[in-house]
């Protein structure tokens, strides 16, 4: 065979192995169902606890009112399609940083043959939004971008009128006076 025939043939092998999900490649770890999930952005396998890189999920406690007229948990929402996005399309993920004992993560998803950032999925399905610094600014450009196309298309959780953003939500509470807040 020849050296052009056997690149080839490596080339085509690697690409299966990467989309069937054989094994997380180095570096990187599978997100499995059974992990304990804290939001819609947030899980602990037991040893260390992880967060999706720039992404924010409705808080839990925050309310919306559904299409049946009813208050439904925001985050509660959040953290079904999360479960769901784990379950469906099995993410692979990788360390971005480190701060205490909490590890952000970037993780990528297999859908129709195609690898895709689990974080854009969730934010432009319209059940998580883009994480904002401490100056109001997106953590990720493109999870904003994601966030407007959903808002403006009325996708998920954006559907509802009374849907607030959770960084409004987390303003307030910050705020508040000493004292003053709710728990």
């Amino acid at each position: 065979m020849s050296r052009f025939a056997l690149t080839a043939l490596a080339v085509i092998a690697i690409g299966f192995a990467s989309t069937t999900g054989i094994a997380a490649p180095p570096g990187y770890f599978d997100l499995v169902p059974g992990v304990t999930l804290m939001t819609g952005e947030s899980w602990s396998d037991g040893a260390k606890n992880y967060r999706l890189y720039g992404v924010q999920s409705c808080l839990r406690s925050t309310r919306y009112t559904n299409s049946a007229g009813e208050l439904a948990d925001c985050g509660d929402a959040s953290l079904a399609m999360f479960a769901a996005y784990i379950k469906d399309t099995k993410p692979v993920c990788a360390p971005v940083i480190v701060l205490g004992e909490l590890t952000y993560v970037m993780c990528y998803s297999s859908v129709g043959g195609q690898q895709l950032d689990l974080g854009t999925l969730l934010v432009s399905s319209g059940f998580a939004f883009a994480a904002l610094d401490k100056d109001g600014l997106p953590y990720s450009a493109n999870y904003a971008v994601a966030e407007q196309t959903a808002r403006e298309e009325k996708r998920g959780l954006w559907q509802f009128s009374d849907v607030q953003h959770p960084a409004i939500a987390l303003a307030i509470e910050a705020n508040k006076p000493a004292g003053n807040s709710q728990q």
